[in-house]
């Protein structure tokens, strides 16, 4: 048996793609799978065409991502219409364009993803592969170097590592066997002492004040708890904040809520058994942003010039409308002993 499925066709139409002439453009929402993912593509196609950059469409303020591109030496950029001129290919990781109105603006020849598809807004790409099942885009990448017979470089080796770490949550989110033999192989290749210290750096010293906010404001629900922080500098906070929540014994659930550049974002994080996060954030919020996800996690973006309700109300108004009632009680310096 192959440690990974064979991949002799897609490779075939993968690499009639690229020519010596080209630019190549890899985009991403930066996050660790997505970085290792742009950094094995390029790997692959760098030695078949004249030039390959990496962007992101974010801004990059997560302690760990921002080590793991200082000590895997990531050279991405922040996209502008100034560096996307520069190239004529895009190709898109750990993505798809419609989760985002700075992704939908390009016409890809590549397009390699993981997260669910629409219905209503299929990828249309000269190659896509979009692998639901795998836990991580790292672990897709891995397979196509194994396939391409590309020892990864150690850098690029922890990166593609911490992708899938990342992603899978250490393996406590849904993941594949595939996933498993990626990171094993991997294992192989990786700078440990690197990996400690990216996954070692989590916060920023000013983040504490944003737990203690949340523990101040925190809502406690029947199996879950929610939280409007207010405006945030960076939607990130909320994704550490509603995993940190969900480490509570009573709770199965979070959903944290912050305010940023006029959108209301709220991440939701759920134990996979009692809940499908990812279809409840599709519920709460389908109808008046882009809202969805996987069973443990999940995302919605609203744009609040389209809602004539404060994003606090809106919040509370969808989950109270759910029946999901708050317990008395069980608030901080609430009545319970």
């Amino acid at each position: 048996m192959a440690y990974f499925r064979k991949l002799d066709q897609e490779l075939a139409r993968l690499l009639a793609l690229l020519h010596k002439d080209q630019r190549w453009l890899i985009l991403m929402n930066a996050d660790p799978d997505a970085l290792g993912s742009a950094m094995a593509l390029r790997r692959i196609i760098s030695r078949r065409v004249a030039k390959v950059g990496l962007a992101h469409i974010n801004e990059i303020r997560r302690p760990d991502n921002l080590a793991m591109i200082r000590y895997l030496r990531i050279p991405t950029k922040m996209l502008n219409k100034r560096i996307a001129a520069k190239y004529d290919r895009f190709a898109l990781v750990d993505s798809q364009p419609h989760h985002n109105p700075a992704l939908a603006e390009f016409r890809y020849s590549i397009v390699l993803d993981h997260h669910p598809l629409k219905r209503e807004a299929p990828v249309t790409a000269d190659y896509a592969e979009i692998r639901t099942e795998y836990g991580a885009c790292s672990t897709l990448l891995t397979e196509y170097l194994y396939n391409l017979e590309i020892k990864p470089s150690p850098f690029l080796a922890t990166a593609l590592l911490y992708g899938i770490k990342s992603d899978t949550q250490s393996f406590e989110r849904e993941f594949c066997d595939t996933d498993v033999r990626a990171f094993r192989y991997l294992s192989k290749f990786a700078n440990q002492m690197a990996l400690k210290k990216i996954v070692r750096s989590e916060f920023h010293l000013r983040w504490l004040d944003y737990f203690r906010l949340a523990l101040e404001k925190l809502e406690i629900c029947e199996h879950g708890a929610y939280v409007y922080m207010g405006k945030v500098e960076n939607p990130d906070i909320l994704v550490i904040l509603a995993d940190f929540l969900l480490r509570v014994h009573e709770i199965v659930w979070t959903a944290v809520a912050g305010l940023c550049k006029g959108s209301l974002v709220v991440i939701f994080r759920g134990d996979g058994l009692t809940r499908d996060v990812g279809k409840m954030a599709a519920e709460l919020f389908g109808d008046v942003g882009s809202a969805g996800g996987h069973r443990q996690a999940a995302r919605a973006e609203i744009d609040m010039k389209t809602v004539n309700v404060t994003p606090e109300k809106l919040l509370c108004g969808r989950l109270e409308g759910r029946k999901l009632k708050c317990c008395e009680g069980h608030l901080p310096g609430g009545g319970n002993p």
